[in-house]
């Protein structure tokens, strides 16, 4: 049987929230099967769990926002993509998250500090079948026209295997790879994936600024870009991190359906937003999907039956 995961002991970190630039304090903990992924704000009177689900999203403008049932007048947690990616690439089911204010703390701008914190830990099945959804059927949405169009679709297949495309029309951006195809059964989503830095211009970060937004952003938790080059001494990680990074934010915010996905991701300039309107598409289509279980793990698709190594 193709085993849930969650983690053998609990783990902390402290940050800073990339919007709010409040400092923030996180406590992963195991949870029993079939729990999910529960966030719970500790910092509330009376604190308030906020289970992850594709209609728990309230606001997907900059990043994605979480809140009970979605009800933006609910408490809520900011900027979960980053660490949900990392539960996704370690194939975790079942956590507990405890954090002591809004918003997840941005730490380096990618998903590779949630992947050691999380490692560091321990991974540790269960006694309970995991479970997947499976796409049966295409399902896509589209927004805009011409320049502006922007879509993203999920097809069935055997696995999961994310392919996504940008076009920035910037001298910096358009120098590096442009699509990349993702394909979470080679088991190097660490490696390829984590290390993918959230990016920003600075043409764009004083308006941002004077809306409160990136209060906690700086060269030590982004990319950041002028008109026409990266400001950063180091450069990028990867020649393609920007599309990287899109990917990155895409498993993270596929993986708010619950459980893994066995299907084709393909986009095309898509961003959070986008990304939850697909799932929601989805979701709303009963014959669209099926949730399955291997109980012979040889029928599971290639890579999803390893356990992440120890980091």
């Amino acid at each position: 049987m193709l085993k849930q995961r969650t983690l053998k002991s609990l783990t902390r970190a402290v940050g800073v929230g990339l919007h709010s630039g409040k400092k923030v304090e996180l406590t992963l903990r195991p949870a029993p099967p079939d729990t999910g992924i529960v966030f719970r704000r500790i910092d509330l009177p009376q604190p308030v769990d906020i289970p992850v689900r594709a209609e728990a999203v309230c606001d997907a403008r900059m990043a994605t926002t979480l809140s009970p049932g979605g009800d933006p007048g609910a408490p809520k947690v900011n900027t979960v993509e980053h660490l949900m990616s990392a539960c996704c690439g370690l194939g975790l089911d079942n956590l507990y998250i405890d954090i002591t204010a809004e918003e997840v703390p941005i730490l380096d701008g990618s998903a590779a500090s949630f992947v050691f914190l999380l490692q560091s830990a321990g991974i540790e099945l269960q006694n309970a079948p995991k479970r997947f959804l499976r796409v049966l059927k295409p399902v896509e949405v589209r927004q805009g026209e011409g320049d502006r169009l922007v879509w993203s679709r999920l097809e069935p297949h055997h696995g999961y295997k994310l392919t996504f495309e940008i076009d920035f029309a910037h001298p910096a951006v358009d120098q590096t790879g442009q699509r990349v195809v993702f394909d979470m059964g080679s088991g190097q989503y660490k490696r390829d994936i984590a290390r993918a830095r959230t990016f920003g211009f600075t043409k764009d970060l004083e308006l941002m600024r004077s809306r409160g937004l990136t209060l906690g952003g700086s060269m030590d938790n982004a990319i950041v870009v002028d008109d026409y080059r990266v400001l950063n001494a180091e450069g990028l990680r990867y020649d393609d991190e920007f599309v990287k990074h899109k990917i990155l934010d895409a498993i993270g915010d596929l993986y708010l359906c619950g459980m893994p996905l066995l299907a084709s991701y393909t986009a095309f300039k898509s961003g959070h937003a986008m990304n939850n309107r697909l799932l929601r598409a989805l979701l709303a289509d009963p014959t669209a999907w099926e949730i399955v279980t291997f109980e012979d793990e040889k029928l599971a698709p290639q890579g999803m039956a390893e356990l992440a190594p120890a980091w």
